[in-house]
């Protein structure tokens, strides 16, 4: 059957009498000849005809919607190939007009078309078609799981696109949803964070995402260990401080980091020794691609984060230091050594100050005996607080334990009485 005639055909259908279910069924017995054309470029041009016609308005929205929605499973069945994508294209073109009374077939289609361009490494243009999905707009109820699977896998195409905003706005709209649901999704809501972060500079609360990652039981060893190593990577790209220093001596501690070809730099790291430059060759080719960007002074990101590290490292091997030395130490000029060493004292990430008289700079020692007892008493003070919510909930239980302390504090004495007698 030619082009015209299954257009004359269809055009009588619609306007043809009967109950929308015997239209229906006349439809899809047009629908299945179709289908059954062995050539891809009629079969193609039929179902497009096939597609405008059930479209028309003169078709009961009864008839025509389970008549879309057969067609969008229909186009799932064909595969990712260039005929399905193109019948995407017209079948969402088509609908526009109409779009608020087929939503959900829209929605549909898109995300096969999203599978197709994907397929292709077309993210952006994957995660635009996605992202033009009415999810608050329309008539269409979304659950609140396909939005949120929807919005992550925008966010994630956005990502490898490196187009990193528009992530974050897909993230952050995932964040009011993801609380309490599937494993899957909590899992690939914090990496997508964790990635958004990673992108835009933030290495500390990046390496803190990828930390928790490694643990997640949901993920494979595999995508444990690769977690790690992003954690790591972001951990020594971050800014030298005591919150830096926590999570190297975390990630220091944790026997799986001694497999990663980056532990090398971590020992160092922890450990305050001063990096040479050309300790960092191995390193630098685990950096990807926005982690070798510049800061805006112009160094990149691991220059920086080693002259820190090495700042801390020099200041507790000296009391003082020259900056000429200090520049020789972390292989920078003087200028740029006092610069550095200025900037942190006044972040308050290093103890000190600088004198403008001598070119140097004096270290403080930070007295530990203040820092011990502040902690002692920390944990007191949440041993208590442990008993007396287990009093409140179970006062027989601190009854029993006093009694039984006032026994043995009697028997103690009765013990140190029979000692002395005798």
């Amino acid at each position: 059957m030619s082009a015209v005639q299954y257009r004359q055909l269809l055009a009588n259908l619609g306007s043809s009498q009967g109950t929308p279910k015997e239209q229906a069924d006349r439809y899809r017995e047009v629908l299945e000849n179709i289908l059954a054309i062995t050539n891809d470029e009629e079969r193609s041009e039929g179902l497009k005809i096939f597609i405008e016609s059930v479209i028309n308005e003169n078709v009961s929205l009864v008839t025509s919607r389970p008549l879309l929605s057969d067609i969008a499973v229909q186009l799932q069945h064909m595969g990712t190939g260039p005929v399905s994508k193109e019948l995407c294209l017209f079948t969402l073109d088509k609908l526009q007009p109409r779009l608020i009374s087929f939503q959900e077939q829209d929605s549909t289609i898109r995300q096969h078309l999203a599978d197709i361009l994907e397929q292709e490494d077309r993210w952006q243009e994957a995660a635009t078609v996605l992202s033009e999905i009415p999810f608050d707009n329309g008539q269409k109820q979304y659950t609140k799981d396909y939005k949120l699977k929807t919005y992550l896998r925008i966010a994630r195409l956005y990502l490898d696109c490196g187009e990193i905003m528009k992530a974050e706005t897909f993230v952050n709209r995932a964040s009011l949803l993801h609380a309490d649901q599937e494993p899957e999704f909590v899992i690939l809501h914090k990496e997508c964070h964790a990635r958004v972060l990673d992108f835009k500079g933030k290495f500390m609360e990046a390496a803190q995402k990828y930390n928790e990652l490694s643990y997640h039981s949901g993920l494979s060893k595999e995508a444990q260990m690769k977690a790690l190593t992003n954690a790591l990577i972001c951990a020594t790209l971050a800014s030298a401080g005591q919150v830096r220093s926590r999570l190297l001596a975390t990630l220091f501690k944790d026997e799986r980091a001694q497999r990663l070809p980056s532990f090398n730099i971590l020992e160092k790291m922890h450990l305050d020794r001063i990096i040479k430059r050309s300790e960092l060759d191995e390193f630098s080719q685990l950096l990807k691609p926005h982690q070798k960007g510049l800061k805006e002074d112009g160094r990149s990101f691991l220059e920086s984060a080693i002259v820190e590290h090495n700042l801390l490292s020099a200041s507790a091997l000296y009391d003082n230091v020259t900056f000429a030395e200090l520049g020789a130490l972390l292989e920078i000029p003087a200028e740029r050594a006092e610069k550095c060493a200025s900037q942190m004292i006044t972040e308050q990430r290093l103890a000190g100050y600088i004198d403008q008289i001598d070119g140097s700079v004096e270290f403080h020692k930070p007295d530990v005996l203040p820092q011990w007892n502040s902690r002692i008493e920390q944990l007191c003070q949440q041993v208590n607080g442990v008993i007396e919510k287990i009093t409140a909930g179970h006062p027989e239980w601190l009854s029993q334990l006093t009694g039984f302390s006032s026994q043995n504090s009697q028997r103690s004495e009765q013990d140190k009485e029979e000692a002395m007698v005798s």
